[in-house]
């Protein structure tokens, strides 16, 4: 027997049907009806039917076999055989992470495969992975990030068992998981919820239609559905952490704004599990707010993804000052954002047209993630390319040494440890037609105002940019791929090693920079990352000589008080 629950405060009447019967559930409390049906339990395929129409999925759905617009299948999350008891997550202070994808990290795409790659990342010197969204979403593969079911694992993935035994294979050696997941908006195909209830606004309004309802009528179970998802991902498939996507596209006048009390939920389910929980935002706003503790007027995230360090390290590496990056491209920005956190923390956004952001005071660099490369950044672009495809090896060097010895908790985009020479481009499966055009033609028109022709922007709906964006894991062992592959190993485990460098204390970094010839130092304690982005060869002043040295190019001389580097190289002196 199962009891069946949902909130439904529009229908006049609803029902569950299983097969050819139907079985009439009873209004409760608050717009929810509940009913009891003997012959369902796990296992069992269902519909809900509202007022007589069409059978639509649960809202709560936890798997969608079939898909978006396939019956839900209810599931026994106590019957997974967890061997994972005594695990305890790293923290975020003593974090490497590895953003990966499931469709692309793998040639199968699949969880069961992902597991054949975690001794890699082990022995890589990850300790967190951070899962793009896998809530169940239109096609067989995207990026993930039009979820309409957010309950169900992704049918194409695998089952949610199989996701579970990806997370518990993680924990049995010793790799945290975070999971992405996408609150802003559901994606427009498979979702039924305004069927339902209020579950959106349109008094605002997002890039990707009607906003969630976060404050409006019937806001406290919308609410409630979004906190309920966030604890059965954290309690029912046992992840450490989750990501947030866009909160800046959280419209919230409530006086308990909803970060602050998903913040509070998930302490809560910490507390009551024994077990570290993070939450890390990805936010535009550059407000220190959100990751300041509710105690301290704050929204009690552990972290955010800090774009403005990106957006800097990547105009300085490429020269590339379109776009966004226009508020970018000097070594005094780097400086900044290595210093402060955030580039714009009340200064003047020439993108933006107006000023942006508030300073960071007194938070550490555990705060803040730091990142050369990320599935948005590849992703947006028109081919998807990677930094490897826009930069030499040399750059690639510099990139990584500047985040992983940076204040900051470092992140990885896959494949870039070993300079992959796929793209990581936009791809989506959309089985309606009518949606399907609209998405390529879209695209192409996006990047059509830059000057791109349209045969040159590959078509998100073409199976081929899927199959482009996988991973070509045979290079691992060819140059330069190896080679760049050593260098990021080597980098993790000094990291990894030395205290001075995770210590996230912002005040201790200390920069000094010319322009003109194009060198660039950041002291942290005893370690000096010395970077010569000039066209030749140079020498580059430093505090101290130092024999023990770690650098991207053999060909480097150290002399009382300088380093002599060649061109598009970094030295780490300690």
């Amino acid at each position: 027997m199962h009891n069946f629950r949902v909130w439904a405060p529009r229908a006049r009447t609803i029902a569950v049907r299983i097969g050819d019967a139907v079985h009439a559930l009873q209004p409760a409390e608050r717009g929810w009806w509940s009913g009891d049906v003997e012959e369902a339990g796990p296992g069992t395929d269902y519909w809900f039917v509202i007022d007589g129409g069409d059978p639509i999925p649960d809202p709560r759905s936890q798997f969608q076999p079939l898909g978006i617009n396939g019956p839900s299948r209810l599931i026994d999350h106590s019957s997974f055989p967890w061997s994972d008891h005594n695990w305890q997550a790293k923290p975020l202070s003593s974090a490497v992470v590895y953003e990966l994808h499931i469709g692309t990290f793998t040639r199968q795409g699949r969880f069961k495969s992902a597991m054949e790659r975690l001794d890699y990342l082990v022995d890589l010197g990850i300790t967190h992975i951070e899962i793009m969204p896998v809530a169940e979403f239109s096609g067989d593969w995207g990026w993930g990030y039009d979820g309409v079911d957010l309950y169900a694992p992704h049918h194409a993935y695998g089952t949610p068992d199989d996701l579970k035994a990806l997370v518990n294979t993680c924990h049995a050696k010793g790799l945290a998981v975070i999971l992405d997941v996408v609150y802003n908006h559901l994606g427009p195909l498979g979702n039924y919820l305004e069927r339902f209830g209020p579950y959106f606004t349109k008094d605002y309004k997002t890039p990707w239609g009607a906003a969630v309802n976060l404050d409006h009528r019937g806001s406290h179970e919308v609410r409630r559905f979004l906190s309920d998802n966030a604890v059965m991902w954290l309690r029912d498939y046992h992840f450490d952490g989750l990501r947030l996507d866009a909160v800046h596209a959280f419209y919230d006048r409530s006086a308990v704004h909803f970060l602050e009390y998903l913040s509070a939920e998930v302490d809560a389910l910490a507390s009551q599990l024994g077990r570290y929980l993070m939450l890390i935002a990805e936010s535009d706003l550059n407000d220190p707010r959100i990751v300041t503790g509710r105690e301290g007027g704050g929204f009690g995230m552990d972290a955010q993804w800090s774009d403005d360090f990106h957006h800097a390290l990547h105009s300085v590496l490429t020269g590339e000052t379109n776009g966004y990056y226009e508020d970018f491209g000097s070594f005094s920005h780097m400086e900044k954002a290595l210093k402060r956190a955030y580039v714009y923390d009340g200064a003047f956004s020439e993108h933006r047209e107006r000023l942006h952001g508030r300073p960071v005071i007194g938070l550490s660099g555990h705060h803040f993630f730091g990142y050369s490369q990320n599935h948005d950044q590849i992703g947006n672009r028109a081919r998807g390319e990677r930094l490897s495809q826009l930069v030499n090896v040399g750059r690639q060097k510099i990139a990584a040494a500047l985040v992983l010895m940076s204040p900051f908790v470092p992140m990885l985009f896959q494949g870039e440890e070993f300079g992959a020479s796929s793209p990581f481009q936009y791809f989506t499966h959309h089985e309606d037609k009518e949606l399907a055009r609209a998405v390529s033609e879209g695209r192409r028109g996006e990047f059509a105002v830059f000057g791109w022709k349209p045969e040159d922007v590959p078509d998100p709906q073409d199976f081929e940019t899927l199959q482009r964006s996988k991973l070509r894991w045979d290079e691992i062992g060819r140059p330069p791929h190896s080679e760049i592959l050593a260098w990021y190993k080597q980098l993790i485990a000094l990291r990894r090693s030395n205290s001075q460098l995770t210590d996230g204390n912002l005040e201790g970094v200390e920069v000094r920079c010319d322009e003109s010839a194009r060198w660039f130092v950041m002291k942290r304690g005893d370690f000096e990352v010395v970077c010569n982005l000039a066209a030749g060869r140079q020498a580059v002043p430093v505090t101290r000589t130092s024999k023990d040295v770690i650098c991207s190019s053999p060909e480097y001389d150290v002399r009382p008080g300088l380093i002599d580097l060649p061109a598009d190289s970094v030295a780490i002196l300690r």
